[in-house]
């Protein structure tokens, strides 16, 4: 019986995890971090560090474009690196300079969890700015609409997160990523 070794086919190009809020990047992305022997790395805690101050408080001052903004520049910067396993914010994907980046320097997987168990899993949490409203639930299917679409248009894999464990998700995840042709090298032209 063969184990979940890492594939051998993949690149150190960073592996990017896209999705809404709630979705599992982090506990995923841990996890297959340490299946394919990876630095795991989540971009608004790498905006955190940059700031010293959390992302609701750059939400209040700044607003959301100022986040994205900042967002942007962190996100390029991450990319660069190799051997990463990336979990981005829920609407890193809003910008096209960020889906570019994504799509061009990396392997980018759309976890797909449905609105309602998005909620199930964000509904206590009162760190999520965009969630801070009269109603979250409907805030989530609003949000899930308009990015997923995006999510969609970057992804090499999108794997559903419903009615699956982490383990599960993460060897199902690792068998699609050895099939997945290498990424094709960055050139300068661009």
């Amino acid at each position: 019986m063969q184990t979940d070794s890492p594939p051998s086919s993949l690149s150190a190009a960073p592996i990017v995890l896209v999705g809404m809020m709630g979705c599992g990047k982090t506990t995923v992305g841990k996890c297959l971090a340490r299946q394919l022997n990876r630095t795991f790395v989540d971009s608004d805690d790498e905006i955190q560090k940059r700031t010293g101050v959390s992302i609701t408080h750059i939400f209040d001052v700044e607003g959301e474009a100022g986040f994205r903004q900042r967002e942007a520049q962190v996100i390029a910067d991450l990319m660069q690196m190799r051997d990463i396993v990336l979990a981005t914010g829920g609407g890193a994907v809003i910008l096209e300079e960020n889906r570019r980046a994504m799509r061009r320097g990396g392997t980018v997987v759309y976890l797909k969890g449905s609105a309602y168990d998005l909620w199930q899993r964000t509904r206590h949490d009162r760190s999520r700015p965009l969630l801070q409203t009269a109603d979250p639930r409907a805030r989530l299917q609003q949000l899930l609409t308009e990015r997923d679409p995006f999510y969609t248009e970057v992804a090499d894999l999108i794997v559903p997160t419903s009615r699956q464990g982490v383990q599960t998700l993460v060897a199902d995840l690792l068998h699609k990523l050895a099939e997945l042709p290498p990424p094709a090298p960055i050139t300068q032209a661009n």
